[in-house]
């Protein structure tokens, strides 16, 4: 096909009323005539741009389902056939469609199959790769199996054998099998064992012998799969331990872990390194996985590939219950993580110090006082500033040759950036027993105008010359000291006096400011109480007018306002006058967060939030929204056939990890005689269940935080299932 013949019409097309991901799509005939560019750095800017408007991060959009036809076209006319059909395939993969009919842009490219089939008999090996992968998606099984069929038994080349193998699977799972199961052959290629071991996976096979010894002998994988289309599969050691885990049957479970102990085990580096990767996310997405593969890790201390990593995964399990039966690590582990922190030229030595800080704390204490200035992450962990595991705010014991050397650091005025607020964190966490150091975090306050107020509070001795500097100090920085301390350093003022004046100025400075500024000011002025009484003015000419358009730090700063509205006057109706309007905004594309917010400022309100009552009911049926929306129904105070239908949305809001805290606080305060059975079943598998339920968040938070949403399900779940055995004759066997 002529490259013009293959852009025939294109101007034809309704371009400039349809959308991509940046808006007006007038500029995709222009991108589409770049692509056919002789010169080749424009054509592939072309086709880059094309990846970011009209399959934008996956996303397709109307514009893409008017470009797949000239895309096909462009492919087929050898206009960089193999890329072109790439983006096809990506195109009719995606799932998550923006103004456009789920499966419209799947079924334009497979409206183009006539034309797109011939190349899987292209005489380059990468177009009848990509044709395959196209192919594969077009969920049209019909029209393509036998293509395929005659495809695999002809094809030679192992890479497009592997997509050819891995497409068909896609689209017949069933009828796949036995291609797949062939495919182990031990004389076959490498790289389509790998993809017959994914491809088993993929046709819903039982987990064998044969599976297991295909894959560990084609270890280090990642090379094979690096010719592939399939983003989501570039590590397959990880891909096929994440198929086993979430089929989350004992058996399976059992099989990933010991693929891992096995790859952990190997002589070879590159399948260590590769294994801690695949133990690594394994660890994410399963509780069991800690415990099983922990005592695996200490070998790998000692070997310079594999320690970061395995340093790393440490990081997130230790000082878990779930890593092992007291949350201690082994001694052996314990003892190689003290070598490597204490070894000053390895470059492991800060990770293993951080790993150490939640482990042993009296040794690492010792450790970081020897060398705190080059151990900058044992620091951040130590002061409860670094998700590694720790326990938010968790510190070191005070050792007094640590504090000694906090102090020396604090002093140095070059000292600057995260350091010295990690030590004035650190400070804070040893309270009053730390006081000899409120001289350097005096000198300091400038450098950390935010912490250091909390923290004097913290060490400020309770009468004497030192409180009386340090009152000193906090007044002048909250008349004239940086501009973002000030509201910290009068609030700080008025923990330790009561003196309510300097807050009041500061908390009226910043209501002048944006929305996170008078976000901030709202917060302090709450607890000002009737002392803020005269601020009452300042907080009304606050708030956004719901006449123009809100930005969400705005809409977050007037939930605020509202509760300071209310803990200062008392009175409830101008809160829920303007929650109203702050809910009035609920479909709003970043609301999100904003509608906890407010809707659990509704639960705090109580009866008096009843008006409120038609909004959070309609917020009910977004997941993120559900559980606090359910709270708040339940403090004001709705009848009983609303309440007993709020535990099945509370409990998918969970499931999903979408707010899950306050699920569990919302299904609480239902109580048990509103949960059935098949409700507290659920419960006991986000308490108990081997699936993560956090899944998402700072990575290395994310199973300190499922551990702990774990403990509270436990706990809700035993106070629940009482009180519906009480109420409804439960079996007294359901777990609790």
């Amino acid at each position: 096909m002529d490259l013009a013949v293959a852009l025939t019409g294109l101007d034809d097309r309704p371009w400039a009323a349809l959308h991509h991901a940046y808006g007006s799509a007038e500029d995709v005939p222009a991108v589409l005539r770049a692509l056919t560019d002789d010169d080749s750095e424009a054509a592939g800017a072309a086709l880059h741009e094309l990846y970011g408007t009209i399959w934008h991060q996956g996303t397709v959009y109307p514009a893409t389902v008017e470009a797949v036809p000239f895309l096909a076209r462009l492919a087929v006319a050898g206009c960089r056939s193999a890329e072109v059909l790439v983006l096809l395939g990506c195109i009719a993969e995606s799932d998550d469609a923006h103004e456009v009919a789920r499966g419209a842009c799947r079924g334009a490219v497979a409206a183009q199959l006539p034309l797109l089939l011939p190349l899987l008999d292209a005489g380059d090996a990468q177009v009848r790769q990509a044709a395959a992968w196209v192919a594969g998606h077009t969920a049209a099984r019909e029209r393509t199996w036998s293509a395929l069929e005659r495809r695999w038994a002809e094809e030679r080349e192992p890479v497009v054998r592997a997509e050819l193998l891995a497409a068909m699977v896609r689209l017949d799972p069933g009828a796949s099998a036995g291609a797949a199961t062939a495919a182990l052959d031990p004389a076959g290629p490498a790289e389509l064992r790998i993809a017959a071991v994914l491809a088993c996976l993929d046709a819903g096979l039982p987990w064998g012998a044969a599976h297991r010894e295909a894959l560990l002998s084609v270890l280090p994988a990642d090379d094979l799969v690096s010719e592939r289309f399939d983003q989501d599969r570039r590590e397959p050691l990880q891909a096929v331990v994440d198929a086993l885990v979430r089929r989350d049957t004992d058996e399976e479970r059992e099989a990933a872990f010991g693929l891992l102990e096995a790859a952990l085990a190997s002589t070879e580096p590159a399948v260590r390194t590769e294994a801690v990767w695949a133990a690594d996310h394994a660890c994410m997405i399963s509780r069991a996985a800690p415990g099983r593969l922990l005592p695996r890790l200490a070998p790998l201390l000692d070997d310079t590939s594999s320690a970061p990593g395995a340093l790393r995964l440490l990081g997130k399990i230790a000082g878990h219950a779930g890593a092992t039966t007291d949350g201690a690590l082994p001694d052996a582990l314990a003892d190689a993580l003290a070598r490597l922190a204490a070894d000053v030229a390895a470059d492991t030595a800060d990770s293993a110090l951080a790993v150490l800080v939640t482990v042993a704390p009296e040794r690492a204490a010792r450790l970081l006082a020897a060398d705190l200035p080059h151990r900058p992450r044992a620091l951040a962990v130590a002061a409860g500033a670094w998700g590694t595991g720790a326990a938010d705010g968790a510190t070191l014991p005070l050792e007094p040759r640590l504090l000694d050397a906090v102090r020396r650091r604090l002093a140095d005025p070059d000292v600057r950036g995260n350091e010295p607020i990690h030590l004035t964190l650190l400070l804070a966490s040893w309270g009053a027993r730390a006081g000899a150091a409120v001289p350097e975090l005096l000198q300091a306050l400038p450098r950390v105008p935010l912490a250091g107020p909390k923290a004097l509070v913290a060490l400020c001795p309770a009468d004497g010359r030192v409180r009386e500097s340090v009152e000193d100090r906090l007044r002048e920085a909250a008349r004239k000291g940086p501009q973002e301390g000030r509201l910290a350093a009068a609030h700080a003022l008025y923990e330790l006096t009561g003196d309510a004046a300097p807050l009041r100025t500061a908390v009226r400075a910043r209501l002048a400011g944006r929305g996170h500024d008078v976000r901030d000011a709202a917060r302090c002025s709450e607890q000002l109480g009737l002392d803020g009484a005269e601020l009452v003015p300042h907080l009304r000419a606050a708030l956004s007018d719901p006449a123009q358009p809100r930005t969400t730090p705005r809409l977050d700063a007037d939930v605020e306002l509202a509760e300071a509205l209310w803990r200062i006057t008392g009175e409830t109706t101008e809160a829920v006058r303007i929650l109203d309007t702050v809910l009035a905004e609920s479909d709003g594309p970043w609301f999100n967060w904003t509608g906890v917010r407010a809707a659990r400022l509704a639960a705090r309100l109580g009866p008096a939030a009843r008006p409120l009552r038609p909004a959070l009911e309609r917020m009910l049926a977004t997941r993120l929204h559900a559980p606090a929306c359910a709270l708040a129904l339940v403090a004001i105070g709705v009848e009983e056939e609303l309440r007993r239908t709020l535990a099945d949305p509370v409990l998918d809001a969970a499931e999903h990890n979408a707010d899950p805290d306050t699920a569990l606080e919302a299904l609480l305060s239902l109580g048990g005689s509103h949960l059935t059975g098949e409700h507290l079943d659920r419960l006991a598998v986000l308490a108990d269940g081997d699936r993560r339920v956090v899944n998402s968040g700072l990575e290395d938070r994310i199973i300190h935080a499922d551990e702990r949403l774990r403990a509270q399900a436990r706990a809700a779940l035993a106070a629940l299932a009482a009180g519906a055995e009480s109420t409804c004759g439960i079996p007294s066997g359901r777990p609790k």
